[in-house]
C-alpha cells in the first residue's frame, strides 16, 4: 500500500484523468499545472511505474493506470461518502477551493470583517487557514470560468479590466504626450484570461487606446495576478487586470490607474461559486454563502459605477 503522504498526488491523478490535462486538474484543485505534475511525478518514482504518456498530442492513461481507475475513482466516491457523515462535527468549519487569485486579493482581505459579524468561524481556504485541510470536497469552490447558470452556480461578479501601475510610474505617465504615454514602459502579461475570449490584452488595448508605437507584444508573462503585482509595485511595469479584483488596493494608494477608467473592457467570464448542496444543510454556510453573494454583488455594483453602466452581458 502506498505512503498516506502520496494521498494528494492520487488526487492529482484522479483529476487529470477526469478532466483530461493537467490544467483542468490544476484548475480544480487550485493550484498550478507544474504542482500537479511534480505530484504525479513523485506517485510515478515511488511506485517505478510511468501513469500518463506524454507525447505530441498530449498525454494519456498508461495501461496500469486504466486497470487501477476503478478503483481510484470509488475510493475517491468512499472518501467523500466518510467526510460527509463526519459534516455534523464540524459545523464551524469552512472549507473552500478558490482561484488563487481572488482567494488572495480578493477574499483574504475581507474575512476579518465577515470574522467580527460572525465570530467563531474557521476557514480552511485552498488548503490553508485556522481549519485543518480535510479529506473530501469542499464546501464551496469559487472559480474564474464561463457562467452556465446551472445547479448551485452562483456569479459573484465579472471583472474590468484596466491598466494598472505605481504611483510613480503614473506620475511620469501624466507627463508625456498622449501619442507616446505607454512608450518605453515595460508592458507585463497576464496569462490567466486567456480562456475568456472577451479578455483584452495590451495588442487590443494599445489598438484600441493608443498611446504606443512600439511591440505591445513583448514583455514578461505571468500566470498570476499576484506574481505581477510585485513587478508594478516596484516600478518594474504595467500590467492590465481586473478592477473589482484589485479595488481594495486601488483605493489604498498601493496602486493607481494611469489612464480614465472608460479605457477598459468587461470580461464575459466571471468569478462563480458552486456550492456543494450536502453543505447548504449547515447553518454556518448559509451565512458565508449569503455573506459571499452580498460581496459578490457589491463589487458588481461599484465596477457598474466605475464605467457608468452595467456590464454588455449583465444589461440583458
Amino acid at each position: 500500500m502506498a505512503s498516506i503522504t502520496h494521498l494528494r498526488s492520487f488526487q492529482a491523478l484522479e483529476a487529470v484523468f477526469r478532466t483530461g490535462s493537467l490544467r483542468g486538474a490544476a484548475r480544480e484543485l487550485s493550484v498550478t499545472p507544474a504542482a500537479i505534475g511534480q505530484r504525479i511525478k513523485a506517485l510515478e518514482d515511488y511506485l517505478g511505474l510511468e501513469l500518463l504518456l506524454r507525447g505530441r498530442t498530449g498525454i494519456r492513461p498508461s495501461r496500469e493506470l486504466l486497470e487501477a481507475m476503478p478503483h481510484l475513482t470509488a475510493a475517491f466516491e468512499q472518501l467523500g461518502a466518510a467526510a460527509e457523515r463526519l459534516e455534523i462535527h464540524r459545523g464551524d468549519e469552512i472549507h473552500v477551493i478558490a482561484d488563487t487569485d481572488l482567494a488572495e486579493l480578493w477574499l483574504a482581505p475581507r474575512l476579518e470583517a465577515y470574522r467580527m459579524t460572525i465570530p467563531n468561524t474557521h476557514f480552511c481556504i485552498n488548503g490553508i487557514g485556522d481549519a485543518r485541510l480535510r479529506l473530501g470536497k469542499a464546501d464551496c469552490e469559487i472559480r474564474f470560468s464561463e457562467i452556465s447558470g446551472e445547479g448551485n452556480e452562483v456569479v459573484l461578479f465579472r471583472d474590468y479590466l484596466v491598466p494598472l501601475s505605481s504611483r510613480e510610474n503614473a506620475r511620469r505617465i501624466d507627463a508625456l504626450p498622449s501619442e507616446r504615454r505607454l512608450e518605453g514602459f515595460p508592458l507585463l502579461h497576464l496569462d490567466c484570461y486567456h480562456g475568456d475570449p472577451d479578455a483584452i490584452g495590451w495588442p487590443d488595448w494599445i489598438a484600441r487606446f493608443g498611446h504606443r508605437t512600439s511591440d505591445p507584444r513583448r514583455g514578461i508573462r505571468y500566470q498570476r495576478i499576484a506574481h505581477a503585482l510585485e513587478a508594478v509595485r516596484s516600478d518594474a511595469g504595467l500590467v492590465l487586470s481586473g478592477y473589482g479584483l484589485l479595488r481594495k488596493l486601488i483605493h489604498d494608494d498601493t496602486f493607481c490607474l494611469p489612464f480614465d477608467a472608460a479605457k477598459g473592457a468587461w470580461t464575459s467570464h466571471g468569478y462563480v461559486a458552486v456550492f456543494r448542496q450536502s453543505s447548504l444543510r449547515r447553518r454556518q454556510v448559509v451565512r458565508f454563502r449569503d455573506w459571499l453573494v452580498a460581496e459578490g454583488r457589491e463589487t458588481q455594483r461599484l465596477l457598474n459605477e466605475l464605467t457608468t453602466g452595467p456590464s454588455p452581458v449583465d444589461a440583458h
